[in-house]
């Protein structure tokens, strides 16, 4: 499979997944009714706010798409939601004023303009856990025995956690106003951004039951779109609006952080992204695994426009 190389970042040509994204959209308004209840009436409130807005669902989108490719035929959605619930909460605290202190996000202004700093930094604490509820809950219901939904919990808090995203989110505010190498850069991005893309697809194999040569291609896949991913965020960040991010345009310029587009140039570091989504669904077709949906999103990744 090669990937076209004429569809630059922002080109808009990719699919938008909107039946798929109504889907999880209905999973996690399902997951604010089953896990708020007893959570604090104002914590509960700014998760709502933090899980319901817009956003591209493109992790749930993943793991649902991977467990389908896997074999899988049980209703994965709830899985697929605690997954943006992850998501979701490391937007809350990246946007807090200690981290990147941005007032806009998914085209609304952040939680903790909304509803204060406290409540959006316990909104996020508090979806940490909710998460791995879900999670647990969410791979008994569909058949797995404890030993693998507790694979499935493990899994998604490594991603999520000092191993993976929050590392990565330390690693990134530790440098800004440093220039990074490439190679540095890198690391960090597959921690903050690549690790919880790479556990979407993980986790919807072995949902599926997928044995370890199928886990692991879809891990390299999963790695590769994340980094790609975070590519077009740079190449985003200083050639698209904030109208048509929905989030704080030229914001790694006013934090002076090392972005891929200063490093490699607009057109290096696209390049670069689309190298990558090759590489991905590479992986995924030695395994027999590169199902349209799939080479759909990998493209998405680096064809969309916020």
């Amino acid at each position: 499979m090669t990937v076209t190389h004429g569809s630059p970042i922002g080109s808009g040509t990719g699919p938008s997944f909107g039946r798929e994204r109504v889907e999880v959209q209905r999973a996690l308004d399902g997951f604010c009714a089953r896990w708020l209840s007893d959570v604090a009436p104002l914590t509960a409130e700014a998760i709502r706010y933090a899980l319901l807005g817009e956003g591209k669902r493109l992790r749930a989108i993943l793991l649902l798409e991977a467990y389908k490719a896997c074999g899988g035929t049980g209703d994965a959605l709830d899985l697929a939601a605690s997954v943006e619930v992850v998501h979701a909460y490391s937007l809350v605290h990246d946007d807090l004023p200690c981290m990147d202190d941005d007032d806009v996000r998914r085209g609304r202004p952040t939680v903790h303009r909304v509803y204060g700093v406290p409540a959006a930094t316990a909104a996020g604490l508090a979806m940490v856990p909710l998460a791995a509820r879900c999670a647990w809950h969410a791979a008994k219901a569909l058949g797995l025995s404890d030993a693998v939904a507790g694979d499935i919990v493990r899994d998604l808090m490594e991603a999520s956690g000092a191993g993976g995203m929050i590392g990565g989110q330390l690693l990134d505010l530790e440098g800004e106003g440093v220039h990074l190498t490439l190679e540095a850069m890198e690391r960090v991005h597959r921690l903050k951004t690549g690790a919880l893309i790479m556990a979407s697809v993980t986790l919807g194999a072995r949902a599926a039951m997928a044995p370890a040569s199928r886990r692991e291609a879809l891990a390299r896949y999963g790695a590769a779109i994340g980094l790609a991913f975070q590519i077009a965020d740079d190449v985003l960040d200083i050639t698209a609006t904030t109208d048509q991010l929905g989030k704080t345009a030229a914001r790694d310029l006013d934090l002076n952080k090392s972005t891929y587009p200063a490093l490699l140039g607009v057109e290096g570091a696209i390049e670069r992204a689309v190298a990558l989504v090759e590489d991905g669904c590479a992986a995924l077709q030695e395994e027999g695994l590169l199902t349209p949906t799939l080479e759909q999103l990998a493209r998405y990744i680096v064809e969309r426009r916020s």
